[in-house]
């Protein structure tokens, strides 16, 4: 089966650390070694009115979160990430291993320093509806020896609960190309609303899948995360719009409005 990951984190962190001054060097990473901790959970109930499916007839979701912890050559770690339990196990396996391979393809990143990963300074949210569950994880960077300050590393995982199989972007339109055009004019409608402001940075909404490969779903509409610098300053911090499924719709493929809305 192919793993569905984030791509966007490490393109954001290599051009957030062009204005970092910081000292170490990065060697190849040898094999980590983990130790997962049990540290929450919380019985998710989903609230949509979709028509039951076979998704529905489990016991509900837990949301919980595991931390994970260790080191490699050029990189130590202390990292809470979300997990399942009850509800489908093949949709429970599939999303924690999903969570897992995007935090180790953090683990893994060049980044051209050593460096340390540990909690972001806020926590992303999971979504459990009826036919899909949706994730964002937020991950802290910062160099060894630090340098100005750290970064945040961000990635997604968005399941359908009917099939046990991940959806990509390119899943969820029906043309790619459509699909990222449409969801850049609606960010650039959006953005001038948020901390961004009018002058946000236009090359972080480009039509590429790196620019929009960090999505949730939610009965509201894509989310979008938006990385450090990716479209604005450091200091407006992490941006996440979300652009209405009505707005979406006509080039969304066949079915999966109803699926990522559940």
């Amino acid at each position: 089966m192919t793993r569905i990951r984030s791509v966007a984190a490490a393109l954001a962190v290599t051009a957030a650390l062009a204005g970092c001054s910081t000292s170490g060097t990065a060697t190849p990473a040898s094999a980590p070694t983990t130790t997962d901790v049990t540290v929450t959970t919380e019985r998710a109930e989903p609230t949509s009115t979709t028509p039951p499916t076979t998704s529905d007839a489990v016991e509900p979701y837990v949301v919980g979160s595991i931390r994970v912890t260790g080191s490699t050559d050029n990189a130590t770690y202390e990292v809470a990430i979300p997990q399942l339990s009850a509800g489908n196990p093949a949709v429970t396996a599939e999303f924690n291993e999903s969570m897992r391979a995007a935090l180790q393809d953090q683990i893994d990143g060049d980044y051209g320093y050593d460096f340390a990963l540990s909690d972001g300074y806020s926590t992303g949210a999971t979504y459990v509806g009826r036919r899909v569950i949706s994730a964002e994880q937020i991950t802290d960077w910062i160099a060894v020896p630090p340098g100005a300050h750290g970064n945040s590393l961000l990635a997604t995982v968005t399941i359908n609960a009917d099939t046990a199989q991940p959806i990509s972007l390119g899943d969820a339109f029906s043309d790619l190309d459509s699909g990222l055009s449409r969801l850049s004019d609606q960010a650039a409608k959006i953005l001038p609303t948020t901390r961004a402001g009018e002058s946000f940075e236009r090359s972080g909404i480009e039509p590429t899948v790196a620019n929009f490969a960090n999505w949730t779903a939610s009965p509201e509409g894509m989310n979008i995360h938006f990385g450090d610098y990716q479209v604005g300053a450091y200091g407006i911090g992490l941006i996440t719009i979300t652009v209405p499924w009505t707005d979406l719709s006509d080039v969304l493929a066949p079915g999966m409005q109803e699926v990522l809305s559940s």
